[in-house]
This record gives C-alpha cells, sequence and structure tokens, in this order.
C-alpha cells in the first residue's frame, strides 16, 4: 500500500480594479467572461453542481461540469485543461475541494480570468490539498476515509451522511454516497507545480460547518491566496444546501 494514505488517517471585497487586471501576465482581457468551467472534488462527479448549474445557466452563462479520473492531479489537471481549450473567450474556473488544487494547477493557462474556490485547498507550488490538509488538526471526516490496497480512498457511509454532506436531503446523501467516485492517493497527493492564483483574481467560500476540511484552514488559505472571501452556514457540500450563494460568487467572478 502506499505511504501517502497515512495523511488520511490525520485527515480531516476583492473587487479587481482594471488596472491590477491589466497588469497580470497570460490572463483573459477584462470584458466579462461567458464561460464557466466547474470542477468537483474528491469522490465527486460533475453531478455535484446539479443546483448551481441552471442558476448559472440562466445568467446566460455557458457552463461545463467536467468529469475528473480522479487518478492523478495531472490527469485532474489535463482533464481541465482539455475543457478550456474547448471553449471560446475568457473562462472562469470553479473548484470544490480537492478541485481547488486542480484549479490551481490548470488555471494558468491564458483563457483563464478568475478563480474561485468553494471550500477548497488553494496550494502554493511544492504543496498539494494532502500537504495543507496535514498542517492542522484532523476534520472528523479523517477517521471514515478508507484507503485500500492501490491507493484509492473511499469514504465510509457515515463519512458522507455525517461528515461530507450532513445538510444536505436524504435522497442526495444517499446519491453521493453511492455514486461517489473512490480517488487515487495521487491526486490529493500530488504537487502543484505553479499556482495560478498568484496571477488570477480569486474568490473564496468558507463553509462554516465543513466537517471534511476544517474552516479554519479554508480561512487561512483565502488569506493566503488573498482572495475575495465570504462565510455561508453550510457543510462541505456548500454547493448543493446553499446553491443559490455560490452561483452568485461564481456569477460574480465573471465580471
Amino acid at each position: 500500500m502506499p505511504a501517502f494514505p497515512a495523511f488520511f488517517r490525520r485527515l480531516h471585497i476583492v473587487a479587481v480594479a482594471a488596472l491590477g487586471l491589466a497588469s497580470l501576465p497570460a490572463v483573459a482581457s477584462a470584458d466579462s467572461a461567458k464561460n464557466v468551467i466547474l470542477v468537483h472534488g474528491a469522490w465527486g462527479d460533475g453531478a455535484n453542481w446539479s443546483k448551481v448549474i441552471p442558476l448559472l445557466a440562466a445568467k446566460g452563462l455557458n457552463v461545463t461540469a467536467v468529469q475528473l479520473p480522479l487518478t492523478s492531479l495531472a490527469d485532474d489537471a489535463a482533464t481541465v485543461k482539455r475543457a478550456i481549450a474547448l471553449v471560446d473567450g475568457p473562462v472562469v474556473l470553479a473548484g470544490h475541494s480537492y478541485g481547488g488544487a486542480v484549479i490551481t494547477e490548470a488555471g494558468n493557462d491564458p483563457k483563464v480570468s478568475a478563480l474561485v474556490y468553494v471550500a477548497a485547498f488553494a496550494p502554493d507550488a511544492g504543496q498539494s490539498a494532502g500537504s495543507l490538509n496535514a498542517t492542522v488538526a484532523p476534520a472528523p471526516m479523517a477517521a471514515e476515509a478508507k484507503p485500500d490496497a492501490e491507493g484509492f480512498i473511499r469514504l465510509s457511509k457515515t463519512g458522507v451522511y455525517d461528515d461530507f454532506a450532513q445538510d444536505t436531503t436524504a435522497a442526495e446523501k444517499q446519491l453521493l454516497y453511492i455514486a461517489q467516485v473512490p480517488t487515487n492517493v495521487k491526486s490529493v497527493g500530488g504537487n502543484i507545480t505553479s499556482a495560478a492564483w498568484h496571477d488570477k483574481p480569486s474568490w473564496y467560500i468558507v463553509a462554516a460547518h465543513d466537517r471534511a476540511i476544517q474552516p479554519a484552514l479554508e480561512a487561512q488559505m483565502a488569506k493566503t491566496i488573498k482572495a475575495k472571501t465570504s462565510t455561508l452556514e453550510g457543510s462541505h457540500m456548500i454547493m448543493l444546501s446553499k446553491a443559490s450563494a455560490v452561483a452568485a460568487v461564481i456569477e460574480q467572478a465573471t465580471h
């Protein structure tokens, strides 16, 4: 078994001025972005954004929800890069949980105009989602993340129902548990090569009742990347329990 799963046992208003945006290297133009790419996190899939998608589409945005293989950070970032290549014009990347590491790696593309972190990891170069998570006391979900002999981690039913998505509906909890995608340690343990948030305006949503990532760590990451930060009273799956508020932040980032 890979050594890395051991850490899972411990796991647990920036308004962009025109001058500031113009100074960013290799960034899309200051025009409003019409494209949004939604990036799910570990154990998830594109359907995690099911409540946010219609709200963004109603604003006239071209929305894509990627399906990450969750086999390595490199594979997952490549999936997002392919999605970026298929759209015309500026694009906002929104990442949830581990998806924050993915948009941090893939977000250096010149088309990307902004980054939105939704209860997400925001590593710097040389860091991973896992190494950031190991800097704080384990969140309650840590004990419910079970690695197998090939390094793929799965959440227990208790982990999903009580820690991952405790404020979602019974039907949503059931679907999240049954349809979860086991996530390889090469994803959560993959180090960032160049962190896009250094050069792209960023937004961050802290989930105040997150039991998968410590809310204090989320707040610290938001501060580190100098993001426009908001805090919502919700679980780790904040995009399901507070979809309207999450969609509003993403829509704001397109401007």
